[in-house]
């Protein structure tokens, strides 16, 4: 019988918890997991997707191949402190990526041959490992960020355990990642925040709120997702994410004076541009409830 990989997940959410209930699915794994929440570790246990729980990172770092950080961005570089002398693979699910390569070269540069920082492009609205899916990886991309320095052995290693669960593994490097990141997710989710609270605000209270219709149900769902996730991922990548609100702002203005100078072909022209964008973009996507 083959030697089982042991995979140590430091963040037991709808994330990490989704990992250890896709590779439970698939077999040939044993999953160990850390949490400063024990209820976390103790749903997983009784969910029956990990095997043992950890009390400190270190006494998880003894025991397992890979390490994967599936905490908030900005609580990872404490996080690489506690994992000391690991030796082995070194992975993430951030949706920033740079931060991770600065942290590990400053705090622990011995790490950089078997760091293989990757995001999956998956998830939902609810958060915990109560949410978790073993399916929400499936038909979804998983970008891995590694570096010159990886161990092409560690970056076969992830590769392996993404296609595991189903995923499609592609590879780019970690600057290009946070720049398309910043347009694709981090700017909607900045906006989708940004609206609901506008309106919570407003004269009316939240009484607005009675009379939304599926548009604003739709566009407004990822800001019921993780905040403290999306506060580390804004403030990790404020450089590319401001530079696209000073272009949303431009462009939102010259909107305004459209519709304020009553343009109606302008106004038309740029609907329809978005519109066919957006069907072009329907057309490419997997159907599947995790968006």
């Amino acid at each position: 019988m083959a030697e089982l990989e042991r995979i140590g997940i430091i963040g037991l959410g709808l994330i990490g918890g989704s990992i250890a209930a896709g590779l439970k699915r698939v077999g040939g794994y044993e999953i160990h997991a850390f949490d400063a929440d024990p209820d976390a570790t103790k749903a997983g246990l009784s969910m029956g997707i990990i095997d043992g729980v950890h009390l400190t990172v270190a006494d998880l770092a003894k025991g397992v191949d890979v390490v994967c950080l599936c905490t908030p961005v900005r609580s990872m570089t404490s996080l690489l402190q506690e994992l000391g002398g690991f030796e082995g693979v070194l992975t993430d699910v951030g949706s920033v990526k740079r931060p991770l390569f600065d942290a590990v070269s400053e705090h622990c540069s011995h790490m950089m041959p078997q760091l293989v920082p990757g995001h999956p492009i998956a998830g939902s609205e609810s958060h915990g490992v109560t949410a978790a899916s073993p399916e929400l990886f499936l038909n979804h991309k998983v970008i891995l960020t590694p570096s010159e320095l990886s161990n092409p052995e560690a970056v076969q290693r992830i590769q392996k355990m993404w296609a595991a669960m189903g995923a499609d593994v592609i590879e780019m490097a970690a600057d290009h990642h946070d720049a398309v990141l910043a347009q694709t997710s981090h700017l909607p989710h900045l906006l989708a925040y940004t609206l609901v609270d506008v309106l919570a605000g407003s004269g009316d209270g939240r009484e607005v709120f009675d009379y939304a219709a599926g548009g604003f149900r739709d566009f407004s769902r990822i800001a019921a997702s993780d905040p403290e996730m999306w506060r580390d991922i804004f403030l990790s990548n404020k450089t590319a994410l401001l530079r696209l609100i000073d272009t949303f702002q431009e462009a939102l203005a010259e909107t305004a004076a459209l519709i304020e100078n009553d343009q109606a072909e302008q106004l038309m022209d740029q609907l329809a541009r978005a519109k066919s964008a957006r069907d072009y973009f329907s057309s490419i996507q997997p159907p599947s409830k995790h968006q």
